[in-house]
């Protein structure tokens, strides 16, 4: 119920402030707009204004299938306007105003996605410490020289370095590094004294897919966290064994157990072979034998125990001042916009996976776990979502508001407006071509919840 409720509240926002944004210019410059719709279909709800504002008569409407809007303008070609109200037509407009128009949408969602940055910045959210796991052997960061338990203070790129906040922090910076084949300077060292630089290569790596492989790839998968069983399932291998909440995990066989990290590697890459643990429990050792479960993931058959592995990371709150918040707000959108870019681009050439794209299906499921984590995580996943609508709408396809912006583009350039033949040629291939991106999206939501 939480993760339905989410989803309409995140697309109710978002289309709302799209299509507002459309609305707000539009009467700024003196555009008649006839309707402002919140979805499409069965209208459930239809209201209008006692008192309108001056030339205009909107009437406001929500749509009983939530996925979409729209703002419906005065205009000459779609039906017959009175000649005292051709003034009021979209279609009468000089080129700046009706490209005003188109571009408010996209843009309103990326000013929304600054005020949600800003907000998260001011109220603070907790995030794990930038203390690092033992990285995976053989990674990337195994060969720059991480061993496990390093705090980094700072990272960035060309020499540029910058504190990190968090863990999330330095994820990102080394996700941003990897997509774009950056090498991301790390400074490693205690709290307020510098320490030593390293170097984490990831121009070494060509990644398609932003994912869990390519952080396995990197070496850097998690926080540093105790080497505890969490909760266990009934009928598991850890229930099977004798495992219990609490328990702190010493050794297996030959390996010493340092971190939970580790612990998790051990468990992954055992396959189904029983092996002798010792854990501490209570102040006492104990000897039991584990033999994991074999769970198919990514095409390979990896071990699994049926037990949350590993406690809680060490937490920080991340707080910034009123100036800072509202700057890194709008650093965040700029960071993520680009990204964004970058990512549309790489898949149009074939060097980044159609996998990326997701449906509703994802964020549908993103805005149920966002939600349950707290005010901070969803406000967050808004941005994001935010972000990428603004961005997608942008896009250069006839079908959207970037497609729109191209006509102007061309009318400014060449004097004339785009026929109607070829109008109509656009339109049918950018609906073609937005048909195929949302089977694939549909496609990949399936695939990677049901899958």
């Amino acid at each position: 119920m939480l993760t339905v409720v989410a989803f309409i509240v995140a697309l109710g926002v978002l289309i709302a402030v799209h299509e507002y944004g459309h609305y707000r210019v539009a009467v700024a410059c003196g555009v008649r707009v006839l309707r402002f719709s919140i979805g499409f279909g069965h209208t459930l709800w239809r209201w209008k204004p006692k008192r309108p504002r001056a030339g205009q008569d909107t009437e406001f409407v929500i749509g009983a299938f939530p996925l979409g809007g729209y703002v419906k303008m005065l205009d000459e070609r779609e039906a017959p306007v009175e000649p005292e109200e051709r003034h009021r037509a979209f279609n009468t407009q000089p080129l700046r105003y009706r490209a005003a128009i188109v571009a408010a949408g996209p843009i309103a969602n990326l000013l929304l996605a600054i005020v949600l940055y800003t907000a998260v910045n001011w109220i603070g959210v907790k995030e794990p410490r930038a203390l690092l796991a033992q990285p995976v052997a053989g990674s990337l960061a195994q060969q720059a020289g991480l061993t496990g338990g390093e705090l980094v203070t700072r990272a960035g790129f060309d020499g540029e370095l910058e504190a990190v906040q968090s863990f999330e922090d330095l994820r990102w910076r080394i996700t941003r590094g990897a997509l774009d084949g950056r090498d991301l300077t790390l400074e490693i060292g205690a709290d307020g004294r510098p320490g030593r630089e390293l170097v984490l290569p990831l121009s070494r790596i060509a990644v398609k897919d932003a994912d869990a492989q390519m952080f396995r790839r990197i070496g850097v998968m998690s926080p540093l966290t105790r080497a505890e069983i969490g909760e266990v399932m009934a009928g598991g291998a850890a229930d099977r064994a004798g495992l219990r909440p609490g328990d702190r995990v010493r050794s297996i066989g030959a390996a010493s157990v340092i971190d939970g990290q580790q612990l998790r590697e051990l468990i992954r890459t055992s396959g189904d072979r029983t092996q002798s643990w010792i854990v501490d429990r209570e102040g006492r050792a104990i000897a039991l034998e584990v033999r994991p479960d074999l769970r198919e993931e990514g095409g390979a058959k990896v071990g699994r125990i049926g037990a949350y592995v590993g406690s809680p990371p060490e937490m920080v709150l991340v707080r910034h001042g009123v100036v800072d918040g509202v700057w890194r707000g709008v650093v965040r959108t700029w960071e993520v916009s680009l990204l964004t870019v970058r990512m549309m681009g790489k898949m149009l050439i074939g060097e980044a996976s159609l996998k990326n794209l997701s449906g509703p299906l994802t964020i549908a499921d993103y805005a149920g776990k966002s939600a349950s984590l707290g005010l901070t995580q969803y406000l967050v996943f808004l941005a994001l979502i935010s972000v990428s609508l603004g961005v997608l709408n942008l896009m250069p396809l006839p079908v959207l508001d970037g497609g729109h912006l191209m006509y102007y583009l061309w009318e400014g350039l060449t004097g004339k407006s785009v026929s109607d033949a070829w109008m109509d040629r656009l339109q049918r291939g950018g609906v073609a071509l937005l048909l195929i991106m949302m089977s694939i999206a549909l496609f990949n939501d399936v695939n990677r919840l049901f899958g």
